[in-house]
């Protein structure tokens, strides 16, 4: 069949006003539902057909870029370097996106032998349901994304089976090809397909699909350079890992924690009122990758506190903050880590947040720069002040924080610069967000006959009065025998 160019530079166009012209503006606000939802899912038709276009013809720009004679390949014959190189130049889509166009695609492309004798596609039936729109993209490349790599491994028949059951779990269609009275189950979605595929895959090969060589070798950490006062993280980590860090975010960020924002009302009424937010109405205004950032830093806190953590220089792995006495309580004070590139720049306020729970070295030099004087402040809380900590405070005292004290600093209320002892009546549970923010934020803390209340900024309350703390456990025994009175 000849490829039908002309018509469809004449469909394009004409669809392209067609659709320009429908969705511009306000136009998909005045569909109704039963509208809107129809036009979305001819859209998807649609997008599925470019798609198949878009794989196909960059599967045959590949083909073609394969040639023996360098002078026969096409990507000679438009000066670039591979096929993707190609791709990307006229398609102006991202190198990424070009070779995965390219990888999926030879998984769908039929060959020619050396005998001149057509052998069909590597994923034959994704291929036909891909084609003709029943398959999409993310589909597509999910079923290649595990199958891809087991020929070669596993038999043919196999491989068959595993790619016929994996299209017709995509498509919707019955599981097994005749001999089938109803109507099969409706499509599965691509996280269902995936853990099939997965599975399927660990049937067919279990030693290929399960972590060897290849991907214990490809495991990676790296802490790139600083950047704008940034470090960025890049790496690849084993399932394992992966599936251990998830669990330690998912704890220290609560998924069930409600960002509905600040809520003044009376109770009584049910109207506005200038009343104090409840816990659970105090937003929270980070964001899930700033809460997960704040979480890796709690981690990596309780990780170098552990009794059990390898010791570096004969102590607990530390962080060493460098700061000028007169820089330490100017607000524009600067201190200096000691990080990956050396001697970095932060906020004396940061030096001041990692003093309130730990031990500070005071180091006089004179003027030749050789030290005189050494002189070792311990602010430490040990580990019994701490459980007496936590038992009364429970978690961070911030209202609507939902931190738990396991992932909490101990706070002094008075700094121990100002004269505060290191002491169960000047310490309080806080994480590390709130903690790191705790002279910016508004919020204040006082201890009030050893109990610790706090003082919410205007936004959460106007009046600022002052109120138990989050989870003081006297508190919650009384607000339980209010419930059940």
């Amino acid at each position: 069949m000849e490829f039908p160019l002309e018509a469809l530079r004449d469909t394009v166009a004409e669809l392209g006003g067609i659709l320009g012209g429908a969705l511009h503006g306000t136009t998909p606000r005045t569909l109704s539902d039963t509208d809107l939802i129809d036009s979305l899912r001819l859209a998807e038709d649609l997008g599925r057909w470019a798609d198949a276009a878009r794989v196909a013809l960059a599967g045959e720009v590949g083909r073609r870029s394969e040639a023996e004679a360098r002078d026969d390949r096409i990507t000679t014959r438009y000066g670039t370097r591979d096929a993707a190189d190609l791709v990307e130049r006229v398609t102006h889509v991202s190198t990424a996106t070009a070779r995965e166009r390219l990888r999926t695609a030879r998984a769908i492309t039929p060959r020619t032998t050396l005998t001149g004798a057509d052998r069909p596609a590597p994923l034959d039936r994704a291929r036909a349901e891909f084609t003709a729109g029943h398959l999409s993209l993310d589909a597509l490349t999910t079923i290649v994304g595990a199958l891809r790599p087991l020929h070669g491994r596993c038999g043919t028949d196999e491989l068959a089976a595993a790619e016929l059951e994996l299209v017709h779990a995509a498509t919707g269609e019955p599981a097994r090809d005749g001999g089938c009275d109803d109507e099969g189950a409706p499509p599965c979605s691509i996280h269902e397909l995936r853990i099939m595929a997965q599975t399927w895959a660990l049937f067919l090969d279990p030693d290929g699909t399960l972590p060897g060589e290849t991907i214990e070798r490809l495991r990676a950490f790296r802490l790139g350079r600083e950047r704008n006062g940034l470090f960025p993280l890049r790496g690849n980590v084993t399932a394992d890992v992966a599936a251990q860090l998830q669990r330690l975010l998912d704890a220290h960020t609560n998924p069930r924690s409600d960002d509905r924002g600040p809520r003044f009302t009376d109770p009584a009424t049910n109207g506005p009122a200038d009343s104090e937010a409840s816990d659970d109405d105090i937003r929270d205004g980070r964001t899930a990758d700033q809460k997960r950032h704040d979480a890796f830093a709690a981690i990596l806190g309780a990780a170098a506190s552990a009794v059990d953590a390898p010791r570096l220089g004969g102590a607990a792995p530390t962080l060493v903050v460098t700061v000028a006495e007169d820089q330490l309580h100017r607000p524009d004070g600067v201190a200096f880590v000691d990080g990956p590139d050396g001697p970095t720049p932060v906020p004396a306020a940061f030096a001041r947040h990692i003093g309130c729970e730990g031990a500070i070295h005071r180091v006089v030099f004179d003027e030749r720069g050789a030290i005189v004087r050494l002189t070792v402040h311990d602010r430490v809380f040990n580990r019994h002040q701490r459980r007496a900590i936590t038992a009364r405070d429970g978690g961070c005292i911030i209202p609507g924080c939902r931190v738990r004290a396991a992932w909490c600093e101990v706070h002094h209320v008075v700094e121990a610069s100002r004269g505060g002892p290191t002491s169960v009546d000047n310490g309080v549970l806080l994480c590390w967000h709130h903690h790191r923010t705790i002279e910016t934020s508004g919020w204040l803390i006082r201890m009030a006959d050893g109990v610790p209340q706090v003082r919410p900024p205007t936004w959460v309350d106007p009046r600022r009065r002052w109120r138990p703390a989050n989870r003081v456990l006297h508190t919650e025994l009384e607000r339980a025998r209010a419930r059940s009175a």
